[in-house]
């Protein structure tokens, strides 16, 4: 407690901004808009590759954030946006039943948030710990990224009119993963937060100098515009299909152990334990009524943004009225028609180049959460449970039950490695699970 209260001492004295205060109008909109930059590239990408409308993703994105700030009693300074998991499990879905049933899919995943934060309010992390360790969650996050590889290289060398491979738009998703990679590796400051953002303009500049760009549509547009919004018993009648849940549900497990890495590496920002104050049980609930706000008006699910996460690190600016600023000026966004035209105009090997980059990272972000916590692979039990994770959920392997019922990919994948875990010997106790990823013991307020 004594180190936690020097911690917070010595980021107030270094913070630009502590978490509530209030920012000069002045540099309000310049310091929301750096936050709007940074998670801007990725928020728009998922709805692309899934074909839902970018202007409801940054709405859903601007709504799913307020609601975060005020259910974590604004103590917290994380951004939402569209969420990379949910990538293969919508498109999935979607084949089963329409966007219709991915928007029911997404808020029962967002309940699976609601039904892990009341446990861990009433019974701590060692359960989710028990279920979800490293050796599970590090294999599940390769899979979800290696599993969408076929998709950005698709993307990045085939002509989407044809399907048929085009030299000319390997080169445009060539360039624009050159760019982003230059961005990510020698840029400073702010740049270097963005350079998503930065590749998808560079591409798309590039593309449009090769005559790939139709503008037809933006100069068409209006600038103010009513997104495609899809409200259930308004726009559809949902339909409940043990399917749908199958395949969603376990997703919400995965992202959920992302949060939670995610809560750890801003409480290390800003100088504060929010495991502990206002709680992880009160960010998961927040991350969960995100994604049923946005499930409920035809938007993708939302993850808390580790870009986001970067501007704070860099800024030291921790307000949540500058995260707060950020969620008005995304919905703003989201109903200017001009914007998302724009990004629908945006040419498929633009978004596969910067794609290719993006997924990779993701995998490998598992492949760093194996690492970080010292999975040993000369121990078979880890070894098997990581192999058979990682091969069923690339392959694709799908249990069939009835015509209607099944459970595939990812899912299955993250089931399967569940079962193996707590079935096989050797498991490791609860104690050197929580100190291990944590830091912390049993007796820890946090645990």
């Amino acid at each position: 407690m004594h180190k936690q209260r020097e911690n917070h001492e010595k980021n107030n004295q270094t913070a630009v901004l502590d978490v509530r205060d209030v920012p000069k109008i002045h540099q309000w909109l310049t310091l929301s808009l750096q936050h709007l930059f940074a998670m801007f590239g990725a928020t728009v990408l998922v709805p692309f590759l899934v074909k839902l409308d970018p202007g409801v993703a940054l709405v859903s994105s601007g709504l799913a954030t307020l609601a975060y700030l005020l259910v974590t009693k604004g103590q917290i300074p994380a951004y939402l946006g569209s969420s990379f998991a949910f990538i293969s499990p919508i498109i999935a879905v979607k084949a089963l039943g329409g966007p219709e049933a991915a928007m029911l899919g997404s808020f029962l995943a967002g309940l699976v948030y609601g039904a892990v934060a009341l446990i861990i309010k009433t019974s701590g992390l060692k359960w989710l710990m028990r279920i979800m360790p490293p050796v599970v969650v590090g294999p599940v996050i390769i899979v979800i990224g290696l599993g969408l590889a076929n998709t950005a290289v698709g993307m990045a060398m085939n002509d989407p009119a044809t399907k048929a491979y085009s030299l000319s738009h390997f080169t445009v998703a060539l360039f624009t993963l050159a760019v982003t990679i230059v961005c990510s590796m020698y840029f400073k400051g702010i740049l270097g937060i963005i350079p998503i953002l930065i590749g998808i303009i560079s591409g798309y500049l590039f593309a449009l100098s090769r005559g790939m760009v139709d503008l037809s549509g933006v100069k068409a547009a209006s600038w103010f515009d009513t997104p495609e919004f899809m409200f259930p018993f308004v726009s559809y009648t949902p339909h409940f299909t043990w399917s749908i849940a199958l395949i969603m549900m376990p997703v919400a497990t995965v992202t959920i152990a992302e949060h939670i890495g995610h809560q750890l590496v801003l409480s290390k920002v800003v100088g504060r334990n929010f495991l502990e104050k206002p709680g992880l049980h009160r960010s998961i609930l927040g991350d969960g009524i995100g994604v049923m706000i946005g499930s409920l008006i035809g938007g993708p699910p939302v993850t808390t943004y580790g870009e986001n996460i970067g501007v704070l690190a860099i800024t030291r600016v921790f307000s949540v009225f500058v995260i707060g600023g950020a969620a008005v000026a995304a919905i703003c966004f989201g109903f200017s028609g001009k914007v998302t035209a724009l990004i629908s105009s945006v040419p498929s090997p633009v978004m596969g180049g910067v794609s290719i980059l993006l997924f990779g990272i993701i995998a490998s972000s598992g492949l760093r959460m194996l690492i970080d916590n010292q999975i040993d692979f000369g121990n078979k039990r880890n070894l098997i449970i990581a192999s058979v994770i990682l091969v069923t959920g690339i392959g694709g392997a799908v249990l069939q039950f009835t015509e209607t019922l099944q459970l595939a990919g990812m899912a299955l994948a993250t089931l399967i490695g569940v079962f193996l875990n707590l079935v096989l010997p050797g498991r490791e106790n609860d104690s050197e699970l929580l100190n291990k990823m944590f830091g912390v013991s049993d007796n820890d307020p946090a645990a």
